[in-house]
């Protein structure tokens, strides 16, 4: 099955994604309803919704069949992905998501709107945080939701707990390397946030969740995570590229990630190897929403010039060509499932957005 073959199945993915929303607010008592739709507003803004794809396509990869069974736990990785996305955007003051606003700052905007008491930013982030609490629930119900034996239902259960788990792990230490100086921050403490918070989530889980449903044997399991560990780095990677500004004429992002000073690999590698000159001209960038453009160009240009740009490209290649290599070697995969990976490997690293 080709990777566009499996978009197919989006409609029904939004259509189980809508309709457990719907089930939702029916059983709800009417003060709770306008937040579930808020909620449902929020995860139907749309998404490439690409952990979706690959939970259909790990389930198909194990199962060797048409992966309609797994429809409600690619629904339930989108629980997951908006329950991400909420707090995320609280965590980095982001302003919008999806072509509209964060969740945490509409629901300010609403308390201006009825003029409550309290602070509306304190009301945004209170009712925002519980909002993305909620979607674990959603997650968890739509696993539930597959047809499929028991025992796999667990496993997949199973797989959705270590996920959520590593995905933690990672935002501890990512928040934890942004109080840090970005002096003290390593190489490897980088790659290790990208292995914990996006690899696991982004690729590896996704397609072992999908592959346990569909009844996968161990060894295509370890296939699929060494494959996802790897590719999910590079695909972090990539998005690092893309947020920090690079290629921001075919992506559409700015230096997003410079101005909310996040330790990436473009910055870090570039203070270790940079110049005193180069490692002056990102800080005066860093982590300052009121950077210039000029400045932000100026940044851009040092990581450049340091070689961290080269660097980073460097190190997407060889992840890349790893996951690649994973799948090649497999003996747990047919032809086609070979060059359907192979193709998810492309669609992570060579993306434009």
């Amino acid at each position: 099955m080709e990777f566009a073959r499996l978009a197919e199945y989006l409609p029904r993915v939004e259509r189980a994604l809508s309709d457990s929303y719907a089930t939702a607010k029916r059983r709800a008592a009417p003060q709770f309803r306008p937040y579930l739709d808020r909620s449902k507003e929020f995860t139907l803004r749309g998404g490439k919704r690409f952990r979706a794809l690959l939970v259909l396509a790990g389930y198909h990869l194990a199962a060797r069949k048409e992966p309609s069974a797994a429809v409600p736990a690619a629904a339930a990785l989108e629980h997951f992905q908006s329950w991400m996305l909420i707090h995320d955007d609280i965590i980095d003051h982001s302003e919008t998501r999806r072509g509209g606003p964060t969740l945490h700052r509409s629901l300010a905007d609403d308390h201006r709107g009825f003029r409550g008491l309290g602070a509306p930013d304190d009301y945004g982030l209170g009712i925002g945080i519980t909002l993305g609490d909620l979607e674990e629930p959603f997650t968890v119900e739509s696993l539930l939701a597959v047809r499929a034996p028991a025992l796999r239902r667990l496993a997949a259960l199973a797989e959705y707990a270590r996920m959520t788990r590593l995905t933690a792990y990672g935002q501890l230490l990512d928040v934890r390397n942004g109080a840090l100086d970005v002096a003290d921050v390593t190489e490897e403490d980088v790659l290790l946030v990208h292995r914990l918070k996006s690899a696991v989530y982004t690729v590896s889980a996704p397609l072992r969740i999908g592959a346990m449903l569909g009844g996968a044997r161990p060894a295509l399991l370890a296939d699929l995570d060494a494959f996802g560990l790897a590719a999910g780095v590079a695909f972090q990677l990539r998005d690092d590229v893309l947020g920090t500004g690079f290629d921001a004429s075919s992506s559409g992002k700015s230096a997003n990630d410079l101005v909310e000073g996040k330790r990436t690999l473009l910055v870090v590698h570039a203070w270790r190897h940079g110049s005193d000159a180069e490692r002056k001209v990102i800080r005066a960038a860093l982590g300052r929403p009121g950077a210039t453009l000029s400045e932000l160009d100026a940044a851009r240009e040092a990581i450049r010039t340091s070689g961290s740009l080269d660097h980073s490209e460097r190190r997407i290649a060889t992840l890349r060509s790893s996951a690649v290599r994973r799948v090649r070697r497999s003996r747990s995969l047919t032809p086609a499932g070979r060059s359907l990976l192979e193709e998810v490997a492309e669609r992570l690293v060579e993306r434009r957005t």
